[in-house]
């Protein structure tokens, strides 16, 4: 325990036997050496001390310090306390260690912590075993030298962890991990992977199973659309009749649009065709679709303005961006109530390219604009029938432009408008 007069009862104590040496110095008519002889008594017992404390610290295996009085008595009792201190923090960081070493260890997903250097510092259980890793053996060593996947290696090596990618499992191709980095600290990254095969699969079956009965459907429907437009409609004897063919025919194109459309949306989500191996000539494009639209605004009447950069053409799948931009461009003309004016861009601005399409309608609510691009979403289901929408333009929009890096943003008013637009990167203009 700390005394806090420890030291001045320490100096009275020298004093008194410097003293005594200096009165027995006087007593035999010899000050000088007397007062000599006692500084060397004292110099003697504190090395003594000193030696003493040397091998209690580097020799002695008890904890407890020897029994000293005088100052030395609190340099032992200060080192024993500082001694106590940092082995009880000590055991409070390894409780914290093995605490958080259980909690990794119970972590569904493989975890893997690594350097600057790309060097692994630690892993858990599932990294081990879905990995292929060997702890201790792998510390120190490249995680990518140990996951050599060329996929994982560029994405490790790019630096942009923004977005996880998906690799396939280096112990078993038929498993497939999705890989997530996380910088942190001083210059480490957490690398995280987490097993989504049947995720995967399910996601190929959903697909798959679109695509096939979207094919499928469409031969009995060809049939039965033939057959309608062969049979007499008019059938004066019988109105009901008439009616029932009429409403036949226009349920049986609409079922049409709708298979065709998720025929689209399967394609573009298989599609592995690479955006920048192509120019599209979107004024070109452009000029079309502006026929296009002036034949379907026949009864509506609306005001369409198409303003577009001539000399603008971007890198991308035309296909793609056709389906993407007449969709926007339709669903305006089709949503705006009659007489309305719908303006069209396509500019360049300092994000990048500008696509977009304004127009003076309705407009939509609030609660409703995060949703718009899911799958047969509707805003107003009786409307859509009345217009004959399938529910997946946005969707398709939503696919086309996440394959060309953009997305979609919405802004709108209640009774002013809405507008619909994309910006494509500088990266994809290409020169004229």
């Amino acid at each position: 325990m700390y005394y806090p007069f420890s030291w001045l009862r320490s100096l009275v104590k020298l004093a008194l036997y410097l003293g005594v040496f200096a009165i027995v110095g006087w007593y035999l008519d010899d000050l000088l050496v007397a007062v000599i002889a006692g500084t060397i008594g004292l110099l003697m017992s504190n090395y003594w001390q000193l030696y003493k404390l040397n091998r209690w610290l580097w020799h002695s295996r008890k904890m407890s310090p020897p029994t000293v009085t005088g100052v030395w008595e609190h340099i032992y009792e200060g080192i024993y306390y500082l001694q106590r201190r940092n082995r009880n923090k000590r055991k409070e960081l390894g409780e914290l260690v093995k605490r958080f070493r259980e909690g990794s260890e119970a972590l569904p997903d493989a975890a893997v912590v690594v350097d600057a250097k790309a060097c692994i510092i630690w892993c858990n259980r599932l990294a081990r075993l879905d990995l292929g890793l060997k702890w201790p053996t792998d510390a120190g060593r490249r995680v990518d030298n140990l996951i050599r996947h060329p996929a994982f290696i560029e994405y490790f090596h790019t630096g942009d962890f923004d977005y996880p990618i998906e690799v396939p499992s280096p112990t078993n191709p038929n498993k497939t991990f999705e890989y997530r980095i996380m910088p942190y600290g001083d210059e480490h990254l957490l690398l995280i992977a987490r097993d989504i095969t049947r995720v995967s699969q399910l996601e190929e079956m959903r697909k798959d199973f679109v695509a096939n009965v979207s094919h499928e459907l469409r031969t009995p429907l060809t049939v039965i659309s033939g057959y309608l437009e062969i049979m007499d409609m008019s059938n004066e004897d019988n109105p009901f009749m008439g009616k029932a063919f009429k409403e036949m025919s226009a349920q049986t194109l609409r079922m049409q649009n709708l298979i065709e459309d998720l025929l689209v949306l399967s394609r573009i989500e298989a599609s592995a065709e690479r955006i920048y191996e192509h120019v599209v000539d979107m004024p070109a494009m452009f000029r079309q679709m502006s026929l296009e639209a002036k034949a379907l605004n026949k009864d509506k009447h609306h005001q369409i303005h198409f303003h577009v950069d001539p000399a603008l053409r971007v890198y991308g799948v035309e296909t793609e961006l056709r389906s993407a931009c007449s969709n926007l461009v339709f669903n305006a003309i089709h949503y705006t109530p009659p007489g309305g004016e719908i303006n069209v861009y396509w500019q360049t601005t300092e994000e990048g390219v500008r696509f977009a399409v304004v127009d003076n309608g309705e407009g939509i609510s609030q609660n409703h604009l995060a949703r718009l691009t899911e799958r047969f979403y509707r805003v107003d289901k009786a409307r859509s029938r009345k217009t004959g929408g399938s529910g997946l333009g946005l969707s398709i929009v939503k696919h086309v432009l996440s394959h060309h890096n953009s997305q979609l943003d919405i802004t709108s008013t209640v009774g002013e408008g809405s507008t619909f637009s994309f910006i494509l990167n500088h990266e994809l203009i290409a020169e004229s």
